[in-house]
């Protein structure tokens, strides 16, 4: 699979926060870097240390095409690196926008960086409410003291409907879907450089049925990134929240013939011991399965010539 960034049970190591290489269109690398996996509220201490607290943020390099989806409190240490970088050009892309998948956008320093362009995608309230508008909503008085006026880069907007492909980028594909989640959530599947990588978070499923819009985003994907909120045996408990499980991402990898799939979106009370074992399991029925982490970079060689 040419794949760099093994899962944690394995023996090797995966990397850390580092420099991204750089890469020349199709014959580069796409890069995955998870800064926040984790679910519903950040959290902290000696029990989240291995796994993370930061809620949700993905980064992919598609070559020098840097593209984010979420704004969860692990965009904070990402757009620290893209200043130290230098980047330029982002594209931010919101499945939706409860707190914990916005938390950290004001705290995103490229939005401060007047060499820099920033876009910032949405669907998932397409025909209620503009992706401007949701940003204005959510950085201003009284959840936020200053509008986001203050933001110096060249800010723009995209707006889409769930289906849409978007071409945010040269020789960049985003497939895009609606999931089952309060108030709405999108699911994106990017493709570039022969390869393809799915985020599907947030999404309830319903027992004993795979749900066909995702079965489509995550077709024969190299990576499939998963709301694995839940197990199996909470999903009566929490029926209605919106959230998924780790059995079911790996049902879904099965049917789809996904190549690997990294659960994310995890509870704010799981620890790391009982992610570890979460991965014990997993692995014994899917070798490339397994709980990603804060900091967790995966590399997929691109295959088109």
């Amino acid at each position: 699979m040419n794949m760099i960034g093994r899962p944690p049970h394995s023996n090797h190591k995966t990397a850390g926060p580092r420099r991204l290489r750089q890469s020349n269109g199709a014959k580069g690398v796409l890069t995955v870097k998870f800064w926040g996996t984790r679910g519903s509220i950040p959290v902290s201490g000696e029990e989240f240390s291995r796994y993370g607290g930061n809620t949700v943020c993905i980064e992919m390099r598609c070559g020098d095409e840097v593209l984010l989806f979420d704004a969860g409190s692990g965009i904070t240490p990402a757009g620290f690196a893209m200043k130290a970088e230098g980047t330029k050009k982002v594209d931010l892309f919101f499945s939706h926008c409860h707190y914990d998948h916005i938390i950290g956008l004001p705290y995103f320093k490229p939005l401060y960086n007047p060499d820099c362009d920033v876009k910032i995608w949405s669907g998932h309230l397409a025909g209620q409410m503009s992706t401007c508008q949701m940003v204005q909503e959510f950085m201003s008085p009284p959840w936020f003291p200053v509008g986001p006026k203050v933001c110096r880069a060249h800010l723009n907007y995209g707006d889409f409907h769930a289906g849409d492909v978007l071409e945010p980028r040269k020789d960049v594909k985003v497939h895009t879907g609606n999931l089952n989640h309060p108030g709405g959530a999108i699911g994106y599947r990017v493709e570039w450089g022969g390869r393809a990588v799915a985020v599907i978070t947030d999404t309830e499923h319903e027992p004993g049925v795979l749900d066909a819009e995702v079965l489509k985003l995550i077709k024969d994907a190299d990576l499939f990134i998963y709301d694995a909120c839940y197990v199996d045996a909470e999903m009566e408990t929490f029926k209605g929240y919106g959230h998924s499980t780790w059995q079911q991402a790996v049902r879904l990898a099965r049917a789809a013939n996904a190549k690997a799939v990294a659960f994310m979106h995890h509870a704010p009370w799981r620890t790391d011991a009982e992610l570890q074992e979460i991965d014990r399991q997993a692995a014994a029925e899917f070798p490339n399965a397994y709980s990603a982490r804060d900091g967790q970079v995966v590399e997929l060689v691109a295959i088109d010539a």
